[in-house]
C-alpha cells in the first residue's frame, strides 16, 4: 500500500521533518509567551491586553483553519507544510526590529494565519501516509514535536531576554527556524496517498457539515476547545505569582517553568501509544482528570507543590490532546484534513477565548480566579469524555488507496 512503516529509512526521515518542522512552529507560536510581563511593563499594559500577543495568534490559527477545513482537498501536503515554515519564520525576524505594540499584534495575526498550514496539513499527512497500526504512536511524536518546540522557545527567549533583549531573542528564534525548513523540504517524504480534489463547493460544505454533525467528533472539538483554553490560561499567567513576592523569579527562572514541557513531551508519545492499545476513551477520561488534579495542586503555597501541579498538569493536558486528535483521526466520516483542521479550530479558538479570560480573572481574583476558570473548562472536557466513553463507537475503516497514481 505504500504506506510508512516503522523504523525504515523513510519513516525515520519523514519523522525527523515532522518533529522538527513542529518544533520549529510551535516554537515561533509560543515565543512571546513569557515576554508577556515584559510587555506589561514595558508598553504599560494590564495581563490580558499584554495576553493578546498570544491571543491575536490563536484567534489567527484558528481562522485559518477553518479556510484550511474547506481547501483542505486542494492543498498540496508538502508544499502547504513548507509555506507555512517559511511565512512564520519570516514574520518573527520581522517582530524582531519593532518596538510598536500594535505592530506586534499585526506581525503576531499573521503568524497565527501562517503557521496553522503545518499542523492541520501535518495530521492529515500522518493520518493519510503512514500504516494504520502507527498512527497513534506517530501523532505522539508528532505532539512531542509541539512540547520541545514551546519549551524551546520558551528557555531561548527568556534566557535572551535577560542577557541581551526580547528584540535579540526573537531575531535569533527567526534564524534557527528559517535553517529548519530548509531541512524540512529536503526530509520529508512526498504524499503518495493524496488525491488532489476536484469538487464543487457544495461537495466541499457537505463534506464539512458530515463532520461537524458527527456525535462524536463534534465533542471531541469542544474538548479540544476546553483544554487549550484551560492549558493556555495556565500559562500565559503562571508568571505573574512566580515574579511577584515571595518568589520573586527573574524571567530566566520563569522560562525554566517550561522545562516541565518534557513531562508533556514523554506523555504524549507514552499515552498516544497506549491509546492504540486500551482506547482512546479510557486515555482521555484519564488525562483530563489529572489535568484538573494538577490545575489545583498549583494553588499551594509552597514553591515545590505549585510546581509539582504544573508538571501534573502539562502530562495531562499533552496526553489529552494526542487521545482526542488520534480518535478523531479514527473515526471522521469524511475527509481528515477537514477533520483535522476543524479540530484544530476549535483548540486554538479556546486559546485565544479562554487563554485572554484568564487574564481577566486575574486582575479581579488572583491565581484562584484562574485556576477557577482552569477547572471549569476541565470539568466540562470530562463530562464530555465520560460521555463519548460510555457509547464509544469501534474506529470506522479508512478505504485504502486503490491504485499506485494516486499519489502526487
Amino acid at each position: 500500500m505504500n504506506y510508512i512503516h516503522k523504523d525504515t529509512p523513510q519513516y525515520w526521515r519523514a519523522i525527523s521533518a515532522l518533529f522538527l518542522g513542529t518544533l520549529a512552529s510551535f516554537g515561533i507560536m509560543y515565543a512571546t509567551q513569557p515576554l508577556i510581563p515584559v510587555f506589561s511593563r514595558e508598553f504599560g499594559l494590564s495581563p490580558s491586553v499584554a495576553s493578546l500577543s498570544m491571543s491575536v495568534t490563536s484567534a489567527g490559527l484558528a481562522v485559518s483553519m477553518s479556510l484550511i477545513a474547506v481547501l483542505a482537498g486542494f492543498l498540496d501536503r508538502k508544499l502547504t507544510m513548507a509555506v507555512s515554515l517559511v511565512g512564520a519564520t519570516a514574520l518573527t525576524v520581522i517582530l524582531a526590529f519593532t518596538d510598536n505594540f500594535a505592530v506586534i499584534l499585526l506581525c503576531r495575526a499573521l503568524q497565527g494565519l501562517l503557521i496553522a498550514g503545518f499542523p492541520a496539513i501535518a495530521m492529515a499527512y500522518v493520518n493519510e501516509e503512514f500504516a494504520p497500526g502507527i498512527i497513534g504512536l506517530v501523532i505522539g511524536i508528532y505532539i512531542s514535536g509541539t512540547t520541545v518546540g514551546g519549551l524551546f522557545s520558551r528557555l531561548f527567549v527568556s534566557t535572551l531576554t535577560d542577557y541581551f533583549s526580547w528584540h535579540a531573542a526573537l531575531g535569533a528564534l527567526g534564524l534557527l527556524g528559517s535553517a529548519i525548513t530548509v531541512w524540512f523540504w529536503f526530509s520529508i517524504p512526498r504524499s503518495r496517498h493524496f488525491t488532489r480534489q476536484q469538487e464543487l463547493p457544495r461537495h466541499i460544505l457537505a463534506g464539512l457539515r458530515q463532520n461537524l454533525r458527527d456525535p462524536l467528533i463534534l465533542k471531541l472539538y469542544l474538548v479540544a476547545f476546553a483544554i487549550m483554553g484551560a492549558f493556555m490560561a495556565l500559562y500565559n499567567f503562571i508568571s505573574y505569582p512566580l515574579m511577584a513576592p515571595p518568589y520573586n523569579f527573574s524571567h530566566t527562572a520563569v522560562g525554566s517553568i517550561f522545562l516541565l514541557y518534557l513531562v508533556g513531551t514523554f506523555s504524549s508519545t507514552f499515552m498516544g501509544g497506549l491509546a492504540d492499545r486500551l482506547g482512546n476513551g479510557k486515555i482521555l477520561c484519564f488525562s483530563i482528570a489529572v489535568m484538573l488534579a494538577g490545575a489545583v495542586i498549583t494553588l499551594a503555597f509552597n514553591l515545590v507543590l505549585k510546581l509539582l501541579g504544573v508538571a501534573i498538569f502539562t502530562y495531562g493536558f499533552f496526553a489529552s490532546h494526542s487521545a482526542a486528535c488520534s480518535w478523531v483521526g479514527k473515526n471522521c466520516p469524511g475527509d481528515k484534513a477537514q477533520a483535522a483542521s476543524l479540530y484544530l479550530l476549535f483548540y486554538y479558538f479556546g486559546a485565544s477565548v479562554v487563554g485572554t479570560a484568564g487574564g481577566v480573572f486575574l486582575s479581579g481574583y488572583g491565581w484562584p480566579g484562574v485556576i477557577a476558570l482552569v477547572a471549569l473548562m476541565l470539568s466540562g472536557a470530562l463530562f464530555l469524555a465520560a460521555w463519548l466513553l460510555t457509547a464509544a463507537p469501534r474506529p470506522r475503516q479508512q478505504p485504502a488507496p486503490q491504485t499506485a497514481d494516486r499519489s502526487v
